[in-house]
């Protein structure tokens, strides 16, 4: 490097931001130029090959110390797995793979259904698992939802390891989706923007977030999103970081922007409450402490990062 040209990458940060959001710890070697029809049924006969199952919309856990999401294969077929195994990639060369079981399949003792939400906010198995459970999960239920051609409606078959539905029909693959959302804090001086939607816990505030619509960039989904909840008018947009979001499948992207005006009009269809928090007060938000029991998304959640990464800047 040339000691007198400053680093490209200097004005960002060491770490990688994102690595602190639930759900992206995922350490899988997807290996995709690999995959064929054949990469499953090659996986389940290699030693140590682990599954992640699902029932309804829960992932399977293991209880026993340490806490496992990681089933054997043989493990996964006495809890009646479905016979259509997704190849999710590889860990440590091991494949790993993901099936669902029947809703009203019997569980063993130690193994217990969890919403992912729990597990990601009670932190029982370690992230890389957290990781291949919100791969599986949106890959089973794309599957789940996606079992018929969209251009000619015939029932579609899974190919190439799980990554892709093929079409005996008219010939057209389909590939899984994954939905961008903004999600973005408003900022202005030591002030910042939080809302609260009807399905929200009472006193819980967080991010504002929407969708990001077909031939829009990244900056102008959050200004519109913004505009459109709370009627203020961004300037300026800084990403932050990202969050795979299994919920079905989504990827919420992390922004702040820069608020050029004050006033607020909310979405009365969207949020219940919407306003102005000071600095000071977010920091209580955050610690527990605030006097009226108001609170924010816990830490596995991007929005606590947006919200954190600006109330601690000094």
């Amino acid at each position: 490097m040339n000691p007198l040209r400053p680093d490209f990458f200097a004005d960002l940060p060491a770490v990688d931001l994102s690595a602190a959001n639930g759900y992206a710890g995922g350490t899988i070697e997807r290996r995709a130029e690999g995959r064929t029809n054949d990469s499953v049924a090659a996986a389940l006969t290699e030693p140590g090959a682990r599954t992640v199952l699902f029932q309804g919309d829960a992932a399977l856990i293991r209880t026993a110390s340490p806490a496992t999401a990681y089933f054997s294969v043989d493990e996964a077929r006495a809890a009646s797995a479905s016979d259509d195994m997704l190849l999710l990639g590889y860990e440590a060369g091991v494949p790993i793979l993901a099936a669902t079981i029947p809703p009203d399949a019997p569980l063993d003792a130690e193994v217990r259904a969890v919403d992912l939400r729990a597990l990601a906010a009670e932190g029982p198995i370690a992230d890389n698992q957290l990781g291949a459970l919100a791969l599986g999960r949106s890959l089973t239920q794309w599957h789940q939802r996606h079992g018929f051609c969209a251009n000619c409606g015939a029932r579609t078959s899974i190919a190439n390891g799980g990554f892709r539905r093929d079409c005996p029909s008219c010939d057209a693959q389909h590939f899984p989706r994954t939905d961008p959302v903004a999600i973005m804090l408003a900022v202005r001086g030591d002030e910042c923007v939080l809302g609260r939607s009807a399905r929200f816990p009472a006193a819980f505030y967080s991010c504002l977030a929407g969708f990001v619509e077909p031939g829009e960039t990244i900056e102008a989904a959050v200004r519109r999103e913004i505009a459109e909840e709370s009627a203020i008018v961004v300037g300026r947009v800084r990403y932050h970081s990202s969050q795979p979001w299994p919920f079905p499948s989504s990827l919420m992207i992390g922004c702040h922007a820069e608020a050029l005006s004050t006033a607020i009009r909310r979405d009365e269809a969207e949020l219940t409450d919407c306003r102005w928090f000071s600095r000071a007060e977010v920091k209580t938000m955050i610690a527990g402490t605030h006097k009226d029991g108001l609170f924010i998304p816990p830490p596995f959640a991007i929005a606590h990062q947006l919200i954190k990464a600006w109330a601690e800047r000094a």
